[in-house]
């Protein structure tokens, strides 16, 4: 197959890099995005989300005529969906995935597709998502054949391609990380396998939908299982005494012991919400993994209990918040345990304030509006008498560790 138009849809943290990797290799690139402010925000030449070098990549290819951004979805020989994959808002805590947006964009591709054309899924998704995808294709396009009923002679091609970069290192890991692709068919893989080739240069490991889409909610879950041990490690280390951090260290000169280090729980948009989507597949069969999930949740409750015990030796507790992103060194609060953390002290009125994230201008309303100060490093310690520190940021580390030899420390990443 020969792809002269790709259209991504869904200019997301993964949408947009994507979109401008494949431009990049001098194939045009349609975006399409709801959002009007990051239609004209990409048109531009600028990007409304933050990545190292994304800035360059978009600004080169817009400029070149090779990406274009739009509300309206158009005609293209494949279409990447790009989408969120969130949980259903109801009453009850069952975690169940919301495919709505997938259905959506299917519903904006289909009058536009034609013979020959190539559908691939790119959004994180429960097994059996992508043959859902398929059938509200079908559904709205009955003069076509698909591969789930027409097998390798089927019109559109579907596979599913989940992405597994890391924020901060997005645009070297489109490229050199290896791909698992799952067709509905052996054509449609070999058809999704000849896209992905234009800009990987890992390896494209073809599989079946199915498989592809549980490789990485197994990947994923594989790291929230690991580190709900290290989690629970550090919990049982408090009520002995121990030092989790020498213990760890201890414990991994064993040659096939790796355990990973403790935090104030589990962030991010993948490690905290894929796990859950094998647990509502398979609610009997999951119970470790629902466990590990429950562990990383409860962690951040557990840090708050220890800032309230800490907090409780002052007449006037001012609590230094270091860090409010998910993981270090990156802008992303998305899913954040220590903006779980910071929230929950605000509501509790446990003491004042101060809120130290080196990656942000300003910030989010729901802290800003709680009184929170927002301040430097310097002038937080200067304040505070107790001292949480959430994110292993490089400027933390940096940080002369005699400023913290006068306050009560509450150290969640092993920094002290």
């Amino acid at each position: 197959m020969t792809f002269e138009t790709v259209s991504v849809i869904g200019l997301g943290y993964i949408g947009l890099p994507t979109a401008a990797v494949i431009a990049s290799r001098g194939v045009k690139v349609v975006g399409v995005e709801i959002n009007q402010h990051a239609v004209d925000t990409i048109n531009a030449g600028n990007i409304h989300i933050v990545e190292p070098d994304l800035d360059i990549v978009v600004k080169s290819v817009v400029s070149t005529g090779f990406l274009r951004a739009t509300t309206q979805v158009e005609k293209a020989d494949a279409f990447m969906i790009a989408v969120p994959t969130p949980f259903k808002h109801g009453n009850d805590d069952s975690h169940s995935p919301d495919l709505s947006y997938i259905e959506s964009a299917a519903k904006a591709i289909a009058p536009v597709i034609e013979a020959g054309n190539l559908v691939i899924l790119e959004s994180t998704s429960p097994v059996g998502a992508t043959e859902k995808l398929a059938g509200w294709l079908k559904e709205a396009r009955p003069d076509l054949t698909f591969p789930q009923d027409a097998g390798e002679q089927a019109d559109i091609k579907v596979a599913h391609c989940p992405e597994r970069v890391l924020p901060g290192y997005v645009l070297q890991e489109l490229v050199s990380n290896d791909r698992v692709i799952g067709g509905i068919s052996p054509a449609c893989s070999a058809a999704a396998v000849e896209l992905y080739k234009t800009f990987v240069r890992g390896e494209c490991i073809v599989t079946n939908a199915r498989t592809a889409e549980m490789a990485k909610l197994t990947e994923n879950s594989f790291r929230d299982v690991n580190i709900a041990f290290a989690n629970e490690l550090s919990t049982i280390c408090d009520q002995l005494h121990i030092n989790v951090w020498e213990l760890i260290k201890l414990a991994n000169r064993h040659p096939r012991v790796n355990i990973l280090n403790p935090g104030p729980g589990v962030g991010g948009h993948c490690i905290a919400v894929d796990p859950w989507f094998i647990v509502d597949s398979c609610p009997e069969q999951a119970k470790l993994i629902k466990q590990a999930r429950l562990t990383n949740d409860a962690k951040p409750h557990y840090v708050v209990s220890q800032i309230k015990e800490a907090a409780d030796q002052f007449k006037r507790p001012v609590i230094a918040c270091l860090g409010l992103a998910f993981k270090a060194d990156i802008d992303d609060l998305r899913e954040s345990p220590a903006v779980q953390i910071v929230q929950e002290l605000a509501n509790a009125s446990v003491g004042e304030l101060i809120a130290v994230e080196p990656n942000i201008k300003a910030l989010p309303d729901n802290l800003a509006s709680q009184g929170i100060e927002f301040a430097n490093l310097a002038s937080a310690l200067d304040k505070a008498n107790v001292v949480v520190i959430l994110v292993d940021h490089k400027e933390f580390k940096a940080a002369d560790k005699n400023a913290f030899a006068k306050k009560v420390v509450i150290d969640t990443r092993g920094l002290l």
